[in-house]
């Protein structure tokens, strides 16, 4: 699992985005590559801004019961695995701003380094270990990345 606290890791993961262009084709999935981009934001935007509703208690309850283990666990998501209401892109979306958006929230967690996300607490799942965000933010990017060819 590469780290998304070590920088030649957060490179790779750059190169890999860098590689796509707006008219990449999934291999799997309904999602276009626009659309993919901003989906994967989802996951920074919950950490970074203030734009998703913080799920109920009982709701919370619920992810952490049911969710948390497929997402912070080491095993890879399956294809066309379903998703959250607020991971699913419906419009279409720029390329070039989700893009620059995604390489931006990948260098801000790097610059905040791991000390930053020990015991953060998830919107989703409440505390979490800096393992476990690297493990949720390093295997979503990789499942869709890997998802358009790259």
């Amino acid at each position: 699992m590469q780290n998304i606290f070590q920088k030649e890791d957060c490179d790779l993961f750059i190169n890999r985005i860098n590689e796509l262009a707006p008219d990449s084709k999934g291999l799997w999935g309904k999602m276009s590559v626009a659309q993919m981009l901003a989906h994967c934001n989802v996951t920074y935007e919950m950490v970074y801004d203030n734009i998703h509703p913080k799920p109920s208690g009982f709701m919370k309850f619920i992810l952490k019961l049911l969710a948390k283990k497929t997402v912070v666990g080491d095993k890879p998501y399956p294809r066309n695995v379903g998703t959250g209401p607020q991971f699913i892109i419906k419009n279409d979306r720029d390329f070039d701003i989700e893009k620059n958006r995604l390489i931006a929230y990948i260098n801000k967690t790097l610059e905040l380094r791991k000390e930053e996300f020990e015991g953060k607490e998830s919107l989703s799942f409440g505390k979490l270990t800096s393992k476990e965000w690297n493990i949720m933010f390093a295997k979503h990017l990789d499942h869709h990345l890997s998802q358009f060819g790259v």
